[in-house]
């Protein structure tokens, strides 16, 4: 595992319940500013789903990940859903459920 990856999931686990945070959030937080698309890839393989709760990550417009690594878009809803997180067209309405990063 790199030094990148460790520090994107150690972002996520820190999104509570009920909440997600973008991409862009994650990369920041990791200390790595722009780099969106590095974390969704380092996401798409996190070796420990339970732990590293990554459905908890959406797109900038709240979009859910065409290709969720454990399930695809739909078990990601399943997963938002389940802790409270209304989920309408693969969407999140981020004004709603987005964890604020100064909380991070």
């Amino acid at each position: 595992m790199t030094e990148f990856e460790r520090a994107v999931y150690e972002a996520v686990k820190s999104i509570p319940e009920g909440k997600v945070a973008t991409y862009g959030q994650i990369a920041k937080l990791a200390g790595y500013p722009g780099a969106a698309r590095a974390v969704g890839n380092a996401l798409h393989r996190n070796p420990d789903e339970t732990n590293v709760p990554c459905h908890r990550v959406v797109n900038a417009s709240g979009g859910l990940a065409g290709s969720f690594g454990f399930g695809g878009p739909y078990e990601q809803k399943r997963r938002l859903m389940a802790e409270g997180v209304y989920v309408m067209d693969l969407t999140v309405d981020l004004s709603d459920y987005l964890f604020e990063e100064g909380s991070l």
